[in-house]
């Protein structure tokens, strides 16, 4: 069966199923939830374009913005994805560098919604969450999650990162809405200004 999304991003299904045996070892059952997204990370800024021009073939929507100093795409398939024996993932959050630490790159994050119990499950599963993510004013309240030994996390949202986007930003309309004023940048580290990653 073809998968067409699949071939851009790599195997969603085994990665979503990855994260979900990984919870099920600490305890944390995702079934009840519904899912937010999934999170793709590229290394080099023309790799985020051309990834992000091949998603929007199969996709009704991309809302791209700039978050943390670098332009972020969600997009939002034309066919919701299918993972977990029925569940659907029904955004894309595409990221590509630079960031202040070390991320996996390729599939790197799976998004769940724990709705109304978010207080609840921080509270239950505290002790193997590793930490909360600040994600600015508008985050409703911002996620926690579980970082792997791979680099890779599932993060933990009371609201989808769609539901919250559109809280803040008004609903996604159809089409693709890009960043066009944006330049890679130079980086500044400890060490001094680097060239961004080309």
């Amino acid at each position: 069966m073809a998968d067409p999304v699949g071939d851009i991003i790599g195997d969603y299904r085994a990665f979503a199923a990855q994260q979900n045996d990984r919870l099920l070892a600490r305890g944390i059952d995702i079934r009840p939830y519904p899912l937010s997204h999934l999170a793709v990370r590229v290394p080099e800024w023309d790799q985020y374009a051309h990834v992000r021009n091949l998603l929007e073939r199969h996709a009704v929507a991309n809302r791209e913005n700039v978050w943390n100093g670098r332009p972020i795409s969600l997009i939002v398939p034309a066919e919701p994805l299918e993972v977990l024996d029925g569940k659907v993932v029904p955004l894309i959050e595409l990221i590509p560098p630079v960031h202040q630490r070390v991320y996996k790159m390729g599939l790197e994050h799976l998004g769940v919604v724990v709705g109304d119990t978010f207080d609840a499950f921080v509270g239950a599963h505290k002790p193997v969450l590793t930490g909360q993510q600040f994600q600015g004013p508008s985050s409703t309240p911002d996620p926690v999650y579980i970082l792997f030994e791979d680099f890779t996390h599932v993060k933990f949202y009371r609201l989808s990162l769609r539901a919250s986007v559109e809280l803040d930003a008004g609903p996604f309309d159809g089409g693709f809405h890009h960043v066009d004023d944006w330049v890679p940048q130079r980086l500044v580290t400890a060490t001094g200004p680097n060239p961004l990653p080309r």
